[in-house]
């Protein structure tokens, strides 16, 4: 199996402790809800534990593969993109996952794409609060949205 395979089937079966493997150590993950990377596999493994409490049905429904400039070096990388549909709060979601591999196969960039805007909002206040309550980002300020 290549990594994309193995990174599918533990999203889609929640397993944590099999996606932590496949990431390099200075991972980045870039998400459509904030304007700089989660960076570092303990960041991006705990962002990934909220991501499986919050997103209900993943199911990933294709699997493209080719290679793409990447947004940390604008080196060309092997590339695979994964379109998914998950639900959020009750509002499906379109999405793809772009992963960027380093030489030795691992995933080294990871790049998360999301629709409707309505889920993107619902996904990114579901997402912020797991970040708060596993102590991964402080709480909002008052009046902060």
């Amino acid at each position: 199996m290549t990594t994309a395979d193995l990174f599918r089937a533990a999203a889609e079966k929640q397993d944590l402790a099999a996606l932590d493997g496949l990431f390099t150590e200075d991972i980045r993950l870039y998400s459509p809800v904030k304007f700089v990377p989660f960076e570092g596999k303990p960041m991006v493994l705990g962002l990934l534990g909220v991501l499986v409490r919050v997103l209900a049905d993943l199911r990933y429904i294709g699997h493209y593969e080719g290679t793409a400039e990447t947004s940390a070096d604008g080196e060309e990388a092997p590339s695979v993109v994964l379109p998914f549909r998950a639900t959020v709060d009750g509002k499906e979601i379109h999405g793809i996952d772009l992963l960027h591999f380093d030489e030795a196969g691992r995933i080294k960039e990871f790049t998360v794409m999301v629709r409707p805007q309505s889920a993107v909002h619902a996904l990114g206040r579901a997402v912020l609060a797991g970040l708060v309550a596993d102590g991964l980002a402080p709480a909002p300020a008052p009046g902060d949205h």
